[in-house]
């Protein structure tokens, strides 16, 4: 028996983003959030995910006149690299991974830290008024938040700050939300991830969202 489904992209789109704004509670969310909740909900296609999302500080509105105005986009891994849609972005922004950096091994080992954390050494020249994606690794997060310490380091526009698991993932996401260190977006607890962090980017991204 051959199986029929809904074959046009544009009407799974539409019909998907349909369903979670019928289902999923979002009074919470200001006019310009609620977008990026809904395509950071479909991504994890998780109804359950609207409690646990939050915006502060005019996160999505300053994060996309950053854009605008050509601001690079610091990823702390290849997976969220990848996954932003080059052809929404505003100005040809600049989309930057450090994580191979032949530089990263031997900063890791002096630092005694991860590699991912390593890499965001390498973003100092880029940081001011960037927008930051942290989809992976508690240990980047950490890392940039003790940089944000330092008067020195410059400030980005605003940070999402979504990696995921079961070991300080909550922990660092709490810290950001704490911290006022950038208008930020962040999934509460253990939650996160690549798809979920590259969502909110493009959504942020795409004012027709």
């Amino acid at each position: 028996m051959l199986h029929t489904y809904e074959t046009d992209g544009s009407a799974i789109y539409r019909d998907s983003f349909a369903i979670i704004r019928g289902e999923a509670e979002l009074n919470q969310f200001l006019d310009e959030e609620e977008p990026v909740a809904v395509r950071m909900i479909h991504a994890l296609g998780m109804i359950e995910l609207a409690p646990w999302i939050r915006f502060k500080d005019q996160m999505v509105s300053r994060a996309r006149a950053a854009l605008e105005q050509g601001a690079p986009i610091l990823c702390d891994t290849r997976m969220v690299a990848e996954g932003i849609t080059r052809a929404r972005l505003p100005a040809d922004n600049a989309i930057v991974c450090t994580l191979n950096d032949d530089r990263v091994p031997g900063l890791a080992k002096e630092m005694g830290n991860t590699r991912t954390a390593a890499a965001l050494e390498l973003w100092r020249p880029l940081l001011a008024d960037a927008v930051v994606a942290i989809g992976n690794a508690p240990t980047a997060l950490f890392h940039l938040l003790n940089m944000l310490q330092d008067r020195d380091c410059p400030r980005p526009a605003a940070i999402i700050g979504c990696p995921v698991g079961f070991v300080g993932a909550a922990e660092s996401k709490q810290a950001l939300w704490d911290s006022g260190a950038a208008p930020c977006c962040i999934v509460r607890g253990r939650l996160g991830g690549s798809a979920v962090t590259v969502a909110a980017v493009n959504a942020i991204a795409d004012r027709t969202e």
